[in-house]
């Protein structure tokens, strides 16, 4: 395991740390909290699940993942509400913080990460252009949502929600 870091290291380096040091602080904290993590994604497909089961042992704290990319899948999955997607689009605060409480509510997790974005090469508008992505972090007692904009093509984007997703996450377990 690497030594902990602070919340100010943590969100400067998430895009230069590698994914795996960064779930090996997640599965510590979770763990001495006792709590398991829930994970809805849009942008992703899953490759936030996919990063944090990587890691052996990950069941003693990674309860389930969501993968809901169309926005049906959001709506059944996790209940975000048909008119709140209509009103903000998918890729909007009020998603993201609804998947994130979504998750909660449909699994049997303490904490929960959603994503929403545009990894492009197409998809992207004026409003939110090809990198845009919402985040929603979901702990108990609260639910933060940030939105980031990343450089680089579809599989860069990913790979940096993913890194932002769970330094994110952790920055705020050690905080709570």
């Amino acid at each position: 395991m690497t030594e902990s870091l602070s919340n100010q290291e943590l969100l400067a380096q998430d895009g230069r740390r590698p994914t795996a040091k960064i779930v090996q602080e997640l599965a510590r904290a979770l763990t001495q909290r006792g709590w398991l993590l829930a994970t809805a994604e849009s942008c992703t497909g899953g490759l936030i699940a996919g990063a944090c089961t990587d890691l052996a042992g990950s069941s003693d704290w990674f309860e389930r993942g969501f993968v809901s990319y169309s926005n049906a899948a959001k709506t059944e999955l996790l209940g975000v509400p048909a008119p709140v997607i209509r009103q903000h689009g998918a890729v909007s605060e009020p998603v993201a913080r609804a998947m994130a409480r979504g998750a909660i509510a449909h699994a049997r997790a303490h904490v929960a990460v959603a994503v929403t974005g545009v990894a492009g090469p197409g998809g992207g508008s004026a409003d939110k252009p090809v990198g845009t992505v919402w985040f929603g972090w979901h702990l108990p007692g609260f639910t933060e949502t940030e939105c980031r904009h990343f450089d680089g093509d579809r599989a860069a984007v990913r790979a940096q929600t993913v890194a932002h997703a769970l330094a994110g996450l952790l920055q705020r377990i050690t905080a709570a």
